[in-house]
């Protein structure tokens, strides 16, 4: 259990003072793969390096499996570091070392005999896929090869806990699902905990379970990724959530309107209104939508044009909330 308690921490510049992180408090269970969203100077980048203590908090406390990290010692630092790794936006290998150097890299600080060390890079690099680039330098590699190698050299020491800094922030979309599906795979298989920093909505929709939304080095919201997606509260989440949120102009549109709000319908991939149309011989046109998948279910709202017909618009909507997870009223206008 990493455990977080009234985090704040003040930078003083030539221009000033920064609060980065105000009293911030945070419960990331053990195994959870936790995702801290936020804007950019949020100070997400900040409290991730809190918790390993790379940034010393002015107040508050980190606890690790109940240890308070502010009460270590420089040696014992240094070994609670073995258990808190990290991986960053930019990979930062050791450009002068082949892959497997890279990855024996933490081993031979920690102790390991070259010949034990060897042998547990070539099992990391197999397991990120990577074992065929065991001698190629970093230079040689995509930016995906990249971060797996830097995935591999984090998990070296068998950590407790993994911090993702922005990791795929530098990766083009379909590189980003590979590492993202690579660390849910680790997170499965060995029960490491991931504590994922990230601007990206897709990031934590994909792989995290719980979500902490940052605003201005303030927690605005917690909890269940599908519970603070699908119904967030606070200003910054909305923002996040809907970021187009601008009303849809319906002046122009004829017949009436359908709202459908997806609430964890299983129903993603299936096309309900072709569905409704093929099913029920009722025709909607779809006037606006705002609707993602987390979790393998759907999640946000839709507006449906329908015939100005009374039996129509009730076997719409009777069609619609049939569906396990989606509540369908009709609306006189969008408010």
């Amino acid at each position: 259990m990493i455990k977080i308690e009234n985090l704040s921490k003040t930078f003083h510049t030539a221009d000033g003072s920064v609060e980065a992180l105000k009293n911030v408090s945070l419960d990331i269970a053990d195994g959870d793969i936790f995702g801290i969203i936020g804007m950019s100077g949020a100070g997400k980048s900040t409290l991730v390096r809190c918790i390993n203590l790379l940034e010393r908090p002015d107040e508050g406390t980190v606890t690790i499996d109940g240890v308070d990290l502010g009460e270590l010692n420089k040696k014992q630092l240094r070994f609670l570091r073995r258990e808190v790794t990290m991986i960053f936006q930019g990979f930062h290998l050791l450009m002068q070392r082949p892959c497997l150097k890279n990855v024996c890299f933490p081993l031979e600080l920690a102790g390991y005999s070259r010949q034990d060390a060897q042998k547990r890079a070539k099992e990391l690099l197999e397991t990120v896929g990577l074992l065929d680039k065991a001698n190629a330098y970093p230079s040689q590699l995509s930016g995906g090869q990249q971060q797996r190698v830097a995935i591999a050299r984090a998990l070296a020491t068998n950590p407790k806990v993994l911090l993702c800094d922005e990791a795929t922030s530098a990766l083009d979309p379909t590189t980003t699902n590979s590492i993202l599906e690579l660390i849910q795979e680790i997170n499965q298989k060995t029960g490491i905990t991931v504590v994922v920093i990230t601007h990206q909505m897709s990031v934590v929709e994909k792989i995290c379970r719980h979500v902490a939304i940052l605003d201005g080095g303030e927690v605005a919201e917690q909890g269940e990724v599908t519970e603070v997606f699908s119904h967030p509260r606070s200003e910054a989440a909305k923002r996040l959530v809907y970021p187009e949120s601008d009303a849809p102009d319906v002046s122009g549109v004829s017949g009436r309107l359908i709202r459908i709000v997806f609430n964890g319908a299983e129903a993603a991939n299936t096309p309900i209104i072709a569905r409704m149309a093929s099913e029920r011989g009722i025709a909607a046109s779809i006037v606006y939508a705002s609707t993602k998948s987390i979790g393998g279910k759907a999640y946000g709202q839709m507006l449906l044009a329908l015939p100005d017909k009374d039996n129509v618009v009730t076997a719409a909507i009777g069609f619609l909330t049939e569906i396990k997870g989606i509540i369908a009223e009709e609306v006189n206008g969008v408010d």
